[in-house]
């Protein structure tokens, strides 16, 4: 199991954060995500995974749920 925390930018609301959110759970052996939501700011993402999860697919997964990005 690893844990990976990210910052996001982007994120405004709590539509953002279900939206980054179920992107993200639909990861290959992603298990959990949680968010601290610093709207206006850079927000941080943390993924519980059975695997280490790439920066490229969690790049992928947030453009997937909206305008948000890595920082």
């Amino acid at each position: 199991m690893t844990t990976q925390t990210y910052t996001v930018a982007g994120m405004t609301c709590d539509h953002c954060v279900r939206a980054v959110t179920e992107e993200l759970r639909s990861l290959d052996g992603v298990t959990q995500v949680s968010v601290d939501l610093h709207p206006g700011g850079a927000s941080h993402v943390t993924v519980d995974a059975e695997r280490e999860v790439a920066d490229a697919e969690v790049a992928e997964a947030l453009d997937e749920a909206g305008a948000y990005a890595l920082v």
